[in-house]
């Protein structure tokens, strides 16, 4: 039963933004379901462009308005639904909504398994993120340079800073709980990886500062060295 509540709701990102996939399942048992999942990253999704898949269902523009409410309470635009259903379809020119094209069939098979995996470009940053500049990518950011108190960072997947991060850093944003942070020297205001928060310890000065790399271990965050092994 709860291996089948996984899968029935996929939703990665990308540079072009966010894609929703659902599955099988009573339409009104998916809904509360699809507002849970962007509970546990709304920081991440707010603001976003989402483009719906929907497979053969077919969806009434009732149905329609109601997903579109679940997103909007997020801050989150439908902008386009992919569907192989045309009375979905129908309900969705009705309601204005782009129809888009599905992708190509001819597409390399290792490229459609890495869309499949929700697998996201890494993003590099070069330059040091100060206070009031928040970040955010779907896939695993490296900063080189630092991140200064008042700024943050939000991943879908790994951080890595080469430098102080003394702001916020979010990694596993989309509910990925096996992210990590690296830092050269990690004092965040505050550390959050998939569902699980933290905040750092009493200030660390002069020959305690070292690279380390958090992750989550037994229900909570833990700080080690990051050093190569």
């Amino acid at each position: 039963m709860t291996q089948a509540s996984e899968v029935r709701i996929k939703i990665k990102g990308s540079r072009k933004g966010l894609s929703i996939t659902l599955g099988e399942g009573d339409w009104q048992e998916l809904l509360p379901e699809l507002d849970g999942r962007l509970c546990q990253a709304d920081a991440f999704f707010q603001g976003s462009r989402v483009n719906l898949r929907t497979g053969k269902r077919n969806i009434d523009q009732k149905e329609l308005k109601d997903l579109i409410n679940v997103l909007v309470s997020h801050d989150i635009e439908l902008v386009s639904v992919q569907t192989a259903s045309e009375f979905t379809a129908e309900a969705a020119r009705d309601l204005g909504l782009r129809l888009a094209l599905p992708e190509a069939a001819s597409a390399h098979p290792e490229v459609l398994a890495l869309a499949e995996q929700g697998i996201s470009e890494g993003l590099l940053i070069r330059r040091t993120l100060r206070s009031g500049q928040s970040l955010r990518h779907p896939g695993h950011v490296v900063v080189i340079g630092d991140v200064n108190p008042g700024a943050e960072v939000i991943a879908g997947g790994n951080v890595v800073v080469w430098g102080k991060l003394r702001g916020l850093a979010h990694a596993g944003a989309m509910g990925d709980d096996e992210a990590i942070v690296c830092a050269l020297e990690l004092t965040p205001t505050q550390l959050r990886i998939g569902s699980y928060i933290a905040v750092s310890p009493d200030e660390k000065t002069g020959k305690d500062m070292q690279p380390e790399i958090a992750s989550v271990r037994d229900g909570r965050i833990v700080a080690e060295p990051w050093s190569a092994k």
